[in-house]
């Protein structure tokens, strides 16, 4: 008697670059004790009148109920079952849920098998990721800005003085204004008696400007224009008048930069100790912001200098967050997000158009170091994870094991993180750091 041949477990066939296709074959002796688990699953809660549940013969669940049921159930456990191992036999890393379809066999004798679709990864080879040229960036704070910071410290500790001469920029004024559009007040827009610091970058264009060369005593007209967009979409983009009357104007009295400043604005004990905290603080800031750089250029080369198909399922999702980190923004700003639709022009269509270079863009980026990562060999160590939960622990002010129990399912996307850094920190070591451009000099012009 000639015997069948045994069917393969699963075979791999790829659709495109993101997409491949698993046949999963099902022998008839699977099909047969998965039919019989998924009926002494279903009888249990079987109802027939004249027998106990889970005691009805097969065959009389059957008349009652059909073989549907047991088939049904017998495929899903088989699927759940080996669907798992032929991606473990394929070496997949499936992005999404699998589209699955059942085949039946061409024989009815035989069973049927699944055919399952899934996104994947693109297989490629990263290039060009050493050796990069990346523009250097300074990586500690120069005595100058250390200098800077401590001169605002004495500005913030500074002690209001009336003077009898015009405001001038740094000056506090006291006041009153009624703002107008259009000769109509508007809500938000009067105040009696306000206690202003005269600083440009604070206020509305043209309003800080009007009120320098005021008296105490004068009452003027200020124009003002609302920049667009702003937190009242009302008012975003148009022309204002403002009648101020300034009251009274004082100017900052300096304290000394000394120890007894320090006692005041820190818990420095003298000026060196404060001096020194600020430029530990400030080289932080610094190191960081170069680190913003140095990563966003690097990145930037490595996505231009290599060119893959991305798989559509991260791009949607991206898009995603592309999206709501735009309404986001615009809810923090005060605007209505259907106001912020109508201002701009945009529908929720156009912006999903817009978004999309950027959801690609983080999408080939995550790729590519993911590659990069996995070519290199680079992986989050024990030590790693650790060294990451004890400065989230020192962040949050929470000891390990709260910040155990808060990463919960997000264990995963922190060892990604760590991989992540790792990958980019190794980048900019190996990468070739070239000073910034100097910039043209300047045109002399002859003296008269």
């Amino acid at each position: 008697m000639r015997r069948s041949a045994v069917p393969v477990p699963s075979t791999l066939k790829s659709l495109d670059p993101t997409q491949v296709e698993l046949e999963i074959s099902i022998t008839p002796e699977e099909f047969s004790a998965a039919q019989d688990a998924a009926f002494r699953t279903l009888v249990r809660t079987a109802k027939i009148p004249g027998f106990r549940p889970g005691k009805v013969p097969r065959k009389i669940f059957e008349s009652a109920y059909g073989p549907q049921g047991i088939i049904e159930r017998a495929l899903d456990d088989l699927l759940n079952k080996k669907y798992p191992a032929a991606l473990e036999e394929h070496g997949i890393d499936p992005l999404t849920r699998p589209t699955v379809e059942v085949i039946p066999a061409d024989d009815d004798s035989q069973p049927p098998h699944f055919k399952a679709v899934v996104a994947v990864r693109p297989d490629f080879e990263p290039k060009d990721y050493t050796g990069v040229e990346i523009t250097d960036a300074p990586e500690a704070a120069t005595d100058e800005q250390v200098e800077e910071t401590l001169q605002q410290m004495r500005r913030e500790a500074a002690t209001l003085i009336p003077v009898d001469r015009p405001a001038q920029l740094g000056d506090t004024v006291t006041m009153d204004y009624e703002g107008k559009i259009d000769g109509v007040a508007f809500e938000g827009g009067t105040a009696t008696g306000q206690e202003t610091e005269l600083n440009g970058d604070r206020f509305i264009p043209g309003f800080v400007d009007g009120i320098v060369g005021m008296t105490a005593g004068q009452t003027k007209d200020v124009p003002a224009k609302f920049p667009d967009p702003y937190s009242n979409a009302d008012l975003a983009g148009k022309d204002a008048v403002f009648t101020i009357t300034v009251h009274e104007i004082k100017e900052p009295e300096l304290p000394a930069l000394d120890d007894e400043l320090a006692k005041r604005v820190s818990r420095s004990e003298n000026l060196a100790d404060l001096r020194a905290e600020v430029k530990r603080r400030l080289d932080e800031t610094v190191k960081r912001n170069a680190r913003r750089h140095l990563q966003g250029e690097l990145l930037d080369k490595l996505t231009a200098a290599n060119n893959f198909p991305l798989p559509d399922v991260l791009v949607e999702r991206e898009l995603v967050n592309v999206l709501n980190e735009t309404r986001q923004y615009v809810v923090r700003a005060g605007i209505p997000w259907d106001d912020y639709l109508e201002k701009s022009g945009k529908s929720e269509d156009s912006l999903r158009q817009d978004a999309r270079p950027e959801a690609e863009r983080r999408v080939k980026t995550t790729l590519l170091v993911e590659a990069i990562a996995k070519k290199e060999g680079i992986v989050a160590t024990q030590e790693d994870v650790e060294n990451e939960l004890a400065a989230l622990s020192a962040q949050y002010g929470q000891p390990r094991e709260k910040i155990i129990e808060a990463l919960q399912a997000n264990v995963p996307a922190l060892i990604d993180g760590i991989v992540r850094t790792k990958t980019i920190d190794r980048l900019i070591e190996q990468a070739r750091r070239v000073p910034p451009s100097a910039p043209a000099p300047a045109t002399e012009v002859a003296a008269p």
